[in-house]
């Protein structure tokens, strides 16, 4: 709708994650590198956490690019206690059958896989995204799969990435097992604000910008607002520039955001969790009537 009005190929700030549009905050490097060196290095499980919209599932996205061919990847996300059979699950991420009725047959089948891919020289990485809805009993049965192993090499690995609940869920006595399994864990912050700027320039410059499209004080208005949130940054970012679009305005000013946050608090279907007041409000062309 806005690219060519601004000179872009492509909307910069979509809620969608991208790999492409990745940006390497010093903690977003580190949590990726603890993914990574689950992988390299055989390790049973990886556990990283961090807040709704922090770019979790954007890391997985980039992960799952790097893997080397060596690995045989199962991705789940939408699992929970209420999801069902885990067996079942598992075994139709990893492309295998799954309608066996017995969970006995189920366990056998996953079991004879694992032990097929390592005589062909590969391992299974089992990667499970919103983790913190599996609950502890699905999590044992976890730690339980991860004691398969053949000639000392762990046949399965477990990257576990999940919002702060599951390191709450971690911590409770009863898993005390399944923590000391964890071989490295890493929680996901928010942006600061040098990194938030700097992530703000790269994501325009990934979708083609050549000039500074935002003022100082919009952004420094969008990082209050957002709190540091990457989705919550890109929620109000890409809204903005719908309604700078829609002004005429060649570049995204203060009152703009100021308009965005008043809207999407009066207006929208779902809160930004913010209370900033907006002044000096403008009416975007597209509701004038």
């Amino acid at each position: 709708m806005y690219e060519k009005f601004y000179g872009l190929h492509t909307k910069p700030f979509s809620i969608l994650p991208d790999p492409d549009f990745i940006f390497w905050s010093r903690s977003h490097a580190l949590a990726f590198g603890m993914m990574e060196y689950g992988v390299l290095n055989g390790a049973g499980f990886t556990v990283v956490t961090g807040e709704i919209g922090c770019g979790k599932t954007t890391l997985i996205r980039e992960l799952l690019r790097k893997v080397s061919g060596a690995v045989t990847i199962g991705v789940l996300s939408n699992t929970g206690p209420q999801g069902g059979d885990l067996m079942r699950w598992i075994l139709m991420s990893l492309g295998q059958p799954y309608e066996a009725p017995s969970g006995v047959t189920l366990y056998k089948q996953f079991q004879d896989f694992l032990f097929a891919e390592h005589a062909r020289g590969r391992h299974v990485l089992l990667i499970i995204d919103e983790a913190q809805n599996l609950g502890a009993v699905m999590l044992e049965e976890l730690r339980l799969l991860s004691n398969l192993n053949a000639d000392g090499d762990q046949l399965l690995q477990l990257i576990l990435v999940g919002q702060p609940e599951l390191k709450q869920l971690l911590e409770a006595p009863e898993l005390k097992q399944f923590s000391q399994r964890v071989s490295s864990d890493f929680h996901l912050s928010r942006l600061n604000q040098r990194d938030f700027v700097n992530y703000i320039e790269h994501r325009l410059s990934v979708a083609g910008a050549t000039r500074a499209l935002f003022t100082q004080e919009a952004l420094d208005l969008v990082y209050k607002a957002s709190r540091g949130v990457p989705r919550l940054v890109n929620i109000i970012c890409d809204t903005a520039m719908i309604y700078g679009y829609a002004n005429d305005s060649q570049t995204i000013s203060h009152d703009i955001i100021q308009m965005v946050l008043r809207d999407k608090k009066k207006y929208g279907a779902l809160s930004l969790d913010t209370d900033l007041e907006a002044e000096n409000m403008i009416v975007p062309r597209l509701v004038q009537s």
